[in-house]
């Protein structure tokens, strides 16, 4: 399979696994705090990647090494958190809609600070996909009005640090091999990331069936969640465009209301139109590219 062909696959097989951590996440907060949440996943990743990609990290310059700390915690450390505390106030489909704005944003600050160019055409793409966002942002808050949306922007700065995510990996990690870049991201993570779930009690608390249940949907959105696809998406960007990698946020809403629905998640037959407006906006984005 060749880099055109593969990007997709990665793209769509992505789109399903990122789109069903949002319902992951809800599940794992019936029975653990959001920074539990936050640290455990993170500890549970860095653990999975560590027994596979552990050779990887001994060759890794001093200048790498910056940047995958800044790829470490503006991607995965402080976004994790910010996801956990808004859909605790938010449905997990909505959450992940908000996460769309994230093609945008990677435009933007590719163009301000790291010197990308990109088309018209991938602009106008991005404003329609953003359009049957926020479409679907506004209906969800109609249908659901005793959310507390002051949460979203939460999203929107997580999302922040995924745009400057993709550009570092893009321009200055496209060398390493993706196993490499996510092995050391979360291993540079799990000591802060144990040091803060010790100082939450979590090691001294009693854990009842909720409890165990919760820890069993954390681990699987750690392994395959965030250790699968993280190492999947790092791959991705480095044979595509950072607008191609981060239009999977746009992708991961349909899965993500898909899950919410049958989880009891109320979904209006106009959001499903605004889904197709996202779907045209990735085609428009990514055409001929």
């Amino acid at each position: 399979m060749n880099d055109k062909h593969l990007r997709w696959f990665y793209l769509i097989f992505l789109s399903f696994i990122w789109g069903s951590s949002y319902i992951l996440m809800k599940k794992a907060l019936l029975g653990l705090t959001p920074i539990q949440v936050g640290t455990l996943r993170m500890i549970f990743t860095a653990l999975t990647l560590f027994t596979v990609g552990y050779k990887s990290m001994g060759k890794l310059t001093k200048k790498e090494w910056y940047y995958i700390l800044l790829v470490a915690y503006l991607g995965t450390f402080f976004p994790v958190f910010m996801f956990a505390y808004a859909i605790q106030h938010i449905d997990s489909s909505i959450t992940s809609i908000l996460n769309s704005v994230t093609p945008l944003l990677t435009l933007i600050l590719g163009a301000a600070f790291f010197g990308f160019s990109f088309l018209k055409k991938q602009v106008v793409g991005i404003i329609i996909g953003l359009f049957g966002a926020a479409f679907l942002i506004m209906k969800g808050a109609e249908i659901n009005p005793d959310q507390d949306y002051s949460y979203a922007l939460l999203v929107i700065i997580a999302s922040v640090g995924y745009a400057f995510n993709v550009n570092i990996l893009k321009k200055y990690l496209g060398h390493l091999s993706a196993l490499t870049i996510t092995t050391a991201s979360f291993a540079s993570l799990i000591v802060p990331a144990t040091f803060i779930l010790w100082r939450t009690d979590f090691f001294n608390s009693e854990f009842d069936s909720t409890t165990y249940t919760s820890l069993i949907y954390l681990l699987i959105l750690a392994v395959f969640g965030t250790a699968m696809a993280k190492t999947l998406f790092n791959k991705l960007v480095q044979i595509s465009s950072p607008i191609f990698s981060s239009s999977v946020t746009y992708l991961i809403p349909i899965v993500a209301i898909f899950w919410g629905v049958l989880d009891g998640e109320k979904l209006h037959l106009s959001q499903v139109f605004a889904g197709l407006l996202i779907l045209f906006g990735i085609y428009l984005t990514n055409k001929n590219n």
